[in-house]
């Protein structure tokens, strides 16, 4: 099967509890099926500015926003598969751009050590990015354990479960263990639903019974006001910790 390259979908969060999870399971089973990876650790480096400038405008909740970063799916080596994703939210509206390569060639090509042979519209647009923002470097490091569901007609809907969602702000490398600092609630697990339009009765049903709402939840923004920004504004980090993270 082709990997996909181009996303272009709504991305809706929700925190359940673990029982609201159940529920929804059991809702999604005649309609949906566990994909062939089962359940997943995923691993991402989120690339900065020295200043965190992409994750702070991402905060301040802009129409447009995006982020950039190196993701795989398990621990790899310099020849494993990562992916570069280049990812941009307009007015609710979500656009992914990713390119699959060695995580050797992924990281040289971030730190301009070495362009990769790959000469595509989407590494275009990768390159017009880093030279937009200038000198930019993995600043997070952010694994979950995933399970994701696809839709049984054929359609684009899908629905994941994230649980144990880790960051760490040391030890930058799709190559190490995972660990790091628990940034969910107790308890919690984060439900995102993702498609390309309306969202199915069925669902919309076990949502409404069971008081479940949308909420704003970006795990790299969420890292960032409970790491990041406590050290670098100490006496600011309890309004910071109020502002919204759905980057």
């Amino acid at each position: 099967m082709a990997v996909q390259t181009v996303f272009r979908r709504y991305e809706l969060k929700y925190l359940l509890t673990m029982a609201q999870k159940e529920t929804v399971l059991k809702a999604m089973q005649p309609y949906m099926t566990l994909d062939k990876y089962g359940r997943t650790t995923i691993r991402n480096l989120y690339y900065d500015t020295d200043t965190y400038l992409l994750i702070r405008r991402s905060i301040e909740k802009p129409a447009y926003k995006e982020k950039l970063r190196i993701r795989s799916y398990s621990r790899v080596d310099g020849d494993s598969t990562a992916f570069v994703e280049l990812k941009k939210k307009y007015k609710s509206v979500v656009y992914k751009r990713r390119i699959s390569l060695p995580y050797a060639e992924a990281t040289a090509w971030l730190s301009r050590e070495k362009h990769p042979d790959k000469h595509t519209q989407i590494a275009n647009e990768i390159d017009y990015f880093m030279e937009l923002y200038g000198t930019l470097h993995p600043t997070v490091f952010l694994s979950y354990e995933r399970e994701a569901y696809y839709a049984n007609d054929g359609s684009d809907f899908r629905v994941t479960f994230d649980d144990n969602i880790l960051c760490r702000q040391e030890d930058l490398s799709l190559e190490s263990e995972v660990y790091g600092t628990p940034i969910l609630p107790e308890g919690k697990v984060l439900m995102e639903i993702k498609c390309s339009g309306g969202i199915p009765l069925w669902m919309t049903h076990v949502l409404s019974e069971e008081k479940i709402y949308k909420t704003s939840f970006s795990k790299y923004g969420t890292a960032y006001t409970m790491m990041i920004f406590p050290q670098t504004h100490p006496t600011n980090s309890y309004h910071m910790l109020e502002v919204s993270t759905n980057a």
